[in-house]
């Protein structure tokens, strides 16, 4: 597919002036994808007005006096949220002072909230966002305890003000990491978990009485009091849980706390128990490319794993656990892209191409509790929009131009300008090593 020159790209963004959260855009006669699981439409138009969508679809009218983006020959999507992501939180995995995604030393678990720390400025986010990515959901790395703190909903936005939502989910670690951070074993990890859960409790019976500092406390009273509004069900609990039978387990939980808002992360197999976890009705966001085992917990892994839980009911989206969480989230469409694919491939189950769009964009912010604010283009929608040069899912596509909250974004990086600088240097231009 020809790609489109970088000249029009700066054409497009040149031609909507500030302010333009005040503007109202209408972008037209692109092949238009609502993210909500429906097949795109031929010359479809997106009208954003104050930051948010209006109207999208075909047939839909400009409004007069509108700034008009032509985007004929080209495709336009919400932009896309990466499900399960580090973003903003690391820019050099391996330089601590770079990384605030764990807390070793910590004595808080529960209570760390990873909002405080997100880096707007940090290298991967432009990156990701000249990617196609304008959302994110921003996970705490535990350490010391199986509950590593609270997530939060970022945008990717070219400004210091990142967070959507804060306190946004309670993530904890069951599994083979749960046991280890536990004292080594799975019975432990869940003893910790429902000791906690109690502990909770008590504190939202008697906060002044808690006593978070004794020698049979589990919980400090920040924990304490931050995992209040996970047992009252008023804010989701993400659990990373692989295997079928932690799966299970977790999603037994509710018999005990009947209050959680479970939201199950990773489920490498949960194709195998996907009906307990749809009659639970638990959404799931699930790796798209994790199609080998690679630890015990994994045994049961395919990359069919996400087709076969939608087929059967399962509401599924797409994140990053391979270790790249914090960097390389733009890879979003391939593993979409690969869901696709797997259509054409015997004896595997995928996505059809709606299916794909959604798990990237409107699923993961329903299972954050989100679908009515981000992640599709229907009306009251942030104004998220991406134009592409190609279909999205391919690789050979890449964005043109991106829109947050109906701001456009500059389409440059600091990858997009190494390249500029030394695509075709000019004499001397060069550094100092590269003359020996």
């Amino acid at each position: 597919m020809k790609r489109t020159p970088l000249c029009l790209a700066a054409t497009l963004l040149a031609s909507l002036s500030v302010p333009a959260l005040a503007q109202t855009i209408a972008i037209t006669g692109g092949k238009l994808a609502i993210g909500d699981g429906s097949d795109p439409v031929e010359n479809g138009t997106v009208v954003i007005a104050n930051g948010k969508v209006v109207a999208a679809g075909a047939g839909v009218a400009v409004p007069a006096g509108a700034q008009q983006i032509d985007a004929t020959g080209k495709w336009v999507t919400p932009g896309l949220v990466s499900g399960f992501s580090r973003m903003g939180l690391v820019e050099v995995t391996y330089v601590s002072e770079t990384n605030d995604s764990t807390a070793e030393k910590s004595p808080f678990s529960a209570a760390i909230d990873v909002s405080t720390a997100i880096n707007p400025l940090a290298n991967p986010i432009a990156i990701s966002r000249t990617s196609g990515i304008t959302r994110a959901v921003v996970v705490p790395e535990g350490s010391g305890s199986v509950f590593a703190g609270q997530g939060a909903v970022i945008d990717l936005g070219a400004d210091m003000a990142p967070i959507t939502k804060a306190q946004a989910f309670q993530f904890v670690e069951l599994g083979e990491t749960g046991a280890k951070r536990a004292g080594g074993s799975r019975p432990a990890a869940y003893l910790l978990f429902r000791t906690s859960l109690r502990e909770a409790q008590d504190y939202a019976r008697n906060p002044a009485g808690y006593d978070g500092r004794s020698k049979d406390s589990i919980l400090t009273r920040a924990d304490a009091e931050a995992l209040v509004p996970v047992v009252q069900g008023k804010v989701p609990l993400m659990v990373h849980a692989e295997s079928a039978r932690d799966i299970l387990a977790a999603l037994d939980l509710r018999k005990e706390f009947p209050a959680l808002r479970l939201i199950l992360a990773g489920a490498a197999e949960g194709w195998t128990v996907a009906s307990q976890i749809a009659a639970a009705k638990v959404p799931v966001i699930a790796g798209g490319i994790e199609d080998l085992p690679a630890r015990f917990e994994t045994i049961a892994a395919t990359q069919s794993n996400v087709g076969r839980m939608e087929k059967a009911g399962v509401m599924v989206a797409l994140g990053m656990f391979t270790g790249d969480d914090g960097l390389q989230v733009r890879t979003a469409t391939q593993q979409a892209g690969n869901m696709v694919a797997l259509q054409k491939v015997p004896g595997a189950t995928g996505l059809s191409w709606g299916q794909a769009l959604r798990a990237i964009s409107s699923a993961p912010a329903e299972a954050v509790g989100l679908g009515d604010r981000i992640g599709s283009l229907k009306p009251g929608r942030a104004g998220d929009v991406v134009i592409w040069d190609g279909d999205p899912l391919e690789l050979e596509s890449a964005p043109v131009a991106v829109w947050i909250d109906g701001v456009a974004q500059p389409m440059e990086n600091r990858q997009t300008k190494l390249r500029d600088r030394y695509a075709t240097p000019a004499p001397g231009q060069l550094p100092k090593a590269y003359e020996h």
